[in-house]
């Protein structure tokens, strides 16, 4: 059977931080959201010392990878409608994995 890795990379903004505990109270919001609503893997991964300024990154595990690539679509458009930040930038890479005997 086929696995297939879903990668997602998002950028946001935050643009009320004035602080990195601004920014860490809000970051924490959101991936504690994420993680309640979906079976996903989510992590601040790069601008841990910027104030406004956070990465993401998601990751999936599916037998399609057209089921992953919607799902990581579904997840950020989740993050932007709760209107904690802005989503900047967004990419999605999905990986096959080999298989298993």
């Amino acid at each position: 059977m086929p696995m297939f890795v879903g990668i997602g990379l998002l950028r946001i903004v935050i643009h009320q931080s004035s602080s990195l505990k601004g920014k860490r109270q809000v970051v924490k919001s959101i991936l504690g959201k994420v993680r309640s609503k979906f079976d996903v893997s989510i992590a601040e991964v790069d601008d841990n010392d910027k104030w406004q300024i956070c990465s993401l990154g998601l990751t999936v595990v599916s037998n399609d990878a057209g089921h992953a690539h919607k799902m990581l679509e579904t997840i950020n458009d989740y993050i932007e409608n709760l209107y904690l930040a802005e989503v900047t930038s967004f990419s999605v890479e999905i990986l096959p994995f080999g298989h298993f005997h």
